[in-house]
């Protein structure tokens, strides 16, 4: 989408309420970027996007609709795939470390030239080709060093800067950081003045002009000191809203010394989403996932040792350059078992990373655990801990805390996420697999935390990172009320025309039901993928032909087998009502609870997207628009296919938040009264309580038991009255200070109450 699309858009952004709009990143990025995170130039806005003038254009309808703008910051990496079209790579291939940019990236230059893994062998490799002051290897072109262009191509190469090797070599000889595992996302040093200064300089001008209010970091796990980071660029933005993309684990918080506003908001999306997760159905999928994942009962529980072994494999693989980097700075030692230590330290870690000193807890239990699964490197670990722990500024300290969170991030959310496939509405960035859902008591704690200690953090429901949007997590969550019915048809679905990996096809049945109806081709990228991540059978790298033919082909042949096809649509015709209440609920929950609220593209609306890229899709902002105006217009639509239902809570909500603020501050737990109680989740805002939010919670067993009832919400205020209630999503008048919950939702499972 470029400026001038959301400069069209911004009056229907304005519209359902948004107070902001949060852009990715808009400098120069990678040819073809789908993203922005691929940065090559960050001098300049992208003229793919419009260029500065369409910038400056939709940063002035913003101003005139009174909404900010807040941008992403990626301080970690730039894009270097294409070395041509980023300046400064360019030039410290051509020049080495005498180049003025030399010191920007994280490179090893110890190790001699840059490895740079592009080379393939194979019968139709193209050949390395001599063209004036270029080498040309395909479509890639690399700089000439002044002065070494004479000779044959390979002695040219030989006589550069860097070293072009085959691809396979990266993982474990690559000698510059990268963005995780990806070659082509060379990080920076934006712990030297002169980087920062040089990567920020644009973004903060933006700020100090007041064209942005806030900023969001990407990845802030990946620099060498992030505390420091986040420090200079508060002094640089004082005002602005400032949130990092930390995902922290279940009662983990972010470092007291970081001067931030929040996170982006992935603990919110396991505690909203979690409360609507039936945990009676733990047991019925525990069971399925032991029988068909063909492992032990009494382990099918225990995520952690998936995680453990995936762990390993990355460290081992995908990772072990960056693993060798930190066994080659252990004191007084090097080999084998220093990697070997290493790998297993960065294995342990509990959470993604630790921030020394203040993280000096979740350290020491790395190294505890380290110990204890690897006896026979206690030596090697100690000598490991009396640097790290000793000098958290030292060299090995920043690079074993770098290298937990990738190892992390790729061993956890990107193979133990498509591994272990008990219930996946669990299997979430910032989820915790192993904790099937979360109680009401677990739930408010958590609220009301955040609006004491973090007002204004992020949350989120959905995201570009997300593995499966926050509408299929809801009728997921619906499914786990009727787990051993699901668990049945699943074993017969499997039986019919089951996947030839027991855990992908876990994986496969339950997304199809959560995102049906499905287009073919999109489950068809999506199992794909899943595979691909899992690293069981095949992965991106050593792909299994036969395997990944039989993947590819079984979305086709679910979709035209007609009983099948039919008994899956019948299923997810039963639960879809109350997955729509759980999407109703949940983002009720999300708008009107403590943070700011983010809603991802197309959300307003039912929106039954999976992982990246399938989340990225096009938008209908028409309909949209047309919907809008109708309610607009008065009209209270019902909770069906259209998704009417859902941006009616948006809008109104958003709206209420924009010209009332003070009405969410503060957070008090209403408890209801009567039979079906633990079925409502609610809550007041607001200096004297004057907003009550309540949503629905496990529907399918509050209907199994009867409804409602005769349970009732006491309201703030008590009998005696205090004010009179209106439900800003109905219009509705509530004639009672105690009113019963069944005439509350009679119309729509979440109610948004104001007292006048």
């Amino acid at each position: 989408m470029t400026f001038i699309d959301v400069t069209e858009l911004a009056d229907y952004l304005a519209g359902i309420g948004a107070g902001a709009l949060y852009a990715s990143p808009m400098l120069v990025a990678a040819p073809g970027s789908t993203h922005g995170y691929d940065v090559v130039d960050p001098t300049r806005v992208s003229d793919v996007l419009g260029g500065e003038d369409a910038r400056v254009a939709m940063v002035n309808r913003l101003r005139e609709l009174g909404m900010g703008l807040v941008v992403d910051v990626v301080p970690n990496h730039m894009g270097v795939q294409l070395p041509r079209v980023n300046p400064w790579w360019w030039d410290v291939l051509r020049l080495g470390r005498s180049s003025p940019f030399a010191g920007y990236f994280d490179i090893d230059w110890q190790r001699g030239p840059i490895l740079l893994p592009v080379l393939d062998y194979g019968p139709s490799a193209p050949s390395l080709l001599r063209d004036g002051d270029l080498l040309r290897y395909g479509d890639l072109e690399f700089p000439i060093a002044p002065g070494t262009g004479d000779g044959l191509p390979d002695e040219v190469h030989q006589r550069q800067h860097y070293r072009l090797v085959h691809w396979r070599r990266g993982p474990a000889e690559l000698t510059y950081r990268r963005f995780f595992d990806v070659n082509g996302l060379a990080a920076l040093r934006v712990e030297d003045p002169a980087v920062f200064d040089a990567t920020h300089d644009v973004l903060l001008r933006w700020v100090k002009s007041g064209e942005a209010i806030g900023l969001r970091v990407d990845h802030p796990d990946g620099l060498g000191r992030p505390g420091e980071y986040l420090r200079r660029l508060r002094a640089a933005a004082p005002d602005a809203w400032i949130v990092v993309e930390k995902i922290l684990g279940v009662g983990e918080s972010l470092p007291a010394s970081w001067p931030v506003d929040g996170a982006t908001g992935y603990e919110a999306l396991r505690e909203v989403s979690g409360v609507f997760v039936d945990p009676a159905g733990a047991a019925p999928l525990t069971a399925l996932y032991a029988d068909m994942a063909e492992v032990p009962h009494a382990a099918a529980g225990d995520v952690a040792v998936v995680e453990a072994a995936c762990k390993r494999l990355v460290a081992g693989g995908m990772l072990r350059a960056e693993v060798r980097r930190i066994a080659r700075l252990v004191p007084g030692l090097s080999g084998e078992r220093a990697e070997s230590a290493a790998a297993e330290l960065l294995c342990s870690f509990p959470v993604y990373r630790s921030y020394l000193p203040e993280g000096r807890e979740a350290a020491e239990r790395a190294f505890a655990t380290a110990r204890q699964s690897r006896p026979d490197l206690v030596s090697v670990l100690d000598a490991m801990a009396a640097e790290v722990l000793g000098n958290p500024d030292g060299e090995l300290a920043v690079r074993v805390q770098q290298a937990s969170g990738a190892v992390m991030a790729k061993g956890v959310e990107d193979t133990a996420f498509y591994r272990y496939n008990r219930f996946i509405a669990l299997n979430e960035v910032g989820g915790s697999p192993d904790r099937f859902g979360v109680g009401l008591d677990e739930f408010h704690a958590a609220m009301a935390a955040r609006d004491a200690g973090w007002p204004a953090t992020m949350t989120s429901l959905s995201t570009h990172d997300t593995k499966r949007s926050e509408d299929v997590r809801a009728r997921l969550a619906a499914v786990s009320e009727v787990a051993p019915q699901f668990a049945a048809r699943m074993r017969h679905w499997s039986r019919r025309r089951g996947l030839p990996e027991p855990t992908l096809d876990l994986l496969a049945w339950q997304t199809l039901v959560g995102a049906w109806p499905i287009e073919t081709a999109r489950m068809r990228d999506y199992v794909r993928k899943a595979s691909k991540e899992a690293k069981i059978r095949t992965t991106w790298n050593d792909p299994d032909p036969a395997f990944d033919h039989a993947v590819e082909s079984w979305p086709s042949a679910v979709a035209t087998d007609p009983a099948l096809a039919a008994d899956v649509g019948a299923f997810v015709l039963a639960v879809q009502p109350a997955g729509w209440s759980n999407s109703l609920g949940q983002k009720l929950l999300q708008l009107a609870g403590p943070g700011v609220p983010d809603v991802y593209q197309g959300t307003e609306l039912w929106d039954n997207s999976l992982v990246d890229p399938d989340n990225r899709r096009p938008v209908d902002f028409a309909a949209r628009r047309a919907l809008l105006a109708r309610l607009d217009d008065g009209w209270l639509p019902p909770v069906d296919e259209s998704g009417a239902a859902k941006l009616l809570v948006v809008a109104r909500v958003l709206r209420l938040r924009r010209s009332r603020p003070s009405l969410f501050r503060g957070y008090r737990r209403l408890r209801a009264e009567g039979p079906a109680a633990a079925h409502a989740v609610a809550f007041a805002r607001g200096p004297q309580c004057d907003l009550v939010a309540v949503a629905t919670r496990l529907p399918i067993g509050l209907t199994t038991a009867g409804g409602w009832r005769d349970t009732l919400l006491p309201l703030p205020g008590g009998s005696s009255g205090g004010g009179t209630w209106t439900d800003v999503l109905t219009g509705t008048h509530v004639a009672s200070p105690v009113p019963p919950l069944g005439d509350l939702l009679a119309r729509y499972p979440v109610a948004l109450l104001l007292r006048m």
